[in-house]
């Protein structure tokens, strides 16, 4: 008993360790420019003020534009990386195949590798391609990040798709893939919904290769366009955080509705390869 209260205490220290920089972020956004450097800080804004929301979000032609971008380069990669993502990890699953281990180790180096190691090169790339400063290439550069991370994450809950409903419904007259897309898809709904989830962190956030293959404002993401707010002369630190509060509402809203099969599908995942 005392030790489960240990554990909760330690959690709630925790918890709050990242949650205040959070709260912060908002306080600050609700602030008055002058307000911001009080001293002492004052930790609840008196009074709160939505003007940067105003200023910096609703009347930012800019800011609008780069959330319109993010969405349209978030959305084509949270599908494709789910696309491809599935029918790998069920292969490599499924299939005893010489070179499985061989090409799970290359998705955990590529892991490894710093975004911009791969920004350099895909911008050289794209450029004899057309690609460069489009939303294909970004959906392609973010997909390439995010792809071998899915595969790695729902190779487990391949694993446990039990053979037998697979070949029952081979028997009844399904071809491979469609018993798999029938009966094994839906057994693996948390693992599906745990990597979206994450597959659409790691791409609303994503910083590097829209600054690096977006050289245009029409499609730089909302994460470089927060850049902007950060001046040679001084940070617009009011506007910065309405900013930032706007950019972090979809990951905390879709965290919220969707936590326990973010947390189901990691444990889930972490347990049955």
């Amino acid at each position: 008993m005392m030790r489960a209260r240990v554990v909760q205490v330690v959690g709630l220290l925790v918890a709050l360790v990242y949650l205040v920089p959070v709260y912060w972020m908002v306080a600050t956004s609700l602030k008055r420019s002058e307000d911001v450097f009080a001293i002492p800080p004052a930790l609840v804004p008196n009074p709160p003020t939505t003007q940067a929301y105003v200023d910096a979000v609703l009347d930012n032609e800019a800011v609008l534009q780069g959330i319109r971008s993010s969405i349209a380069i978030t959305v084509p990669t949270l599908v494709l990386t789910l696309l491809l993502a599935v029918p790998a990890a069920y292969g490599l699953a499924r299939f005893r195949l010489r070179a499985a281990g061989a090409v799970i180790l290359l998705m955990l180096l590529a892991q490894m590798l710093p975004t911009i190691s791969l920004a350099l090169p895909m911008f050289a790339i794209f450029s004899e391609w057309g690609l460069v400063d489009s939303y294909a290439g970004l959906v392609i550069a973010n997909t390439s990040l995010a792809l071998p991370f899915a595969v790695i994450m729902l190779r487990p809950y391949m694993l446990g798709i039990p053979q037998d409903l697979i070949e029952a419904g081979m028997l009844d007259g399904c071809t491979g893939w469609r018993a798999f897309l029938q009966i094994g898809l839906p057994l693996v709904r948390p693992g599906l919904i745990m990597v979206a989830t994450l597959t659409f962190v790691m791409t609303w956030g994503e910083f590097v290769f829209g600054l690096t293959l977006a050289t245009s404002d029409a499609t730089q993401p909302v994460t470089v366009v927060l850049n902007r707010f950060i001046a040679q002369f001084g940070t617009q630190w009011t506007n910065l955080m309405a900013v930032s509060t706007v950019i972090a509402m979809p990951i905390v809203i879709g965290f919220i509705v969707l936590q326990r099969f973010v947390v189901a599908g990691i444990s889930e995942g972490a347990i049955k390869d």
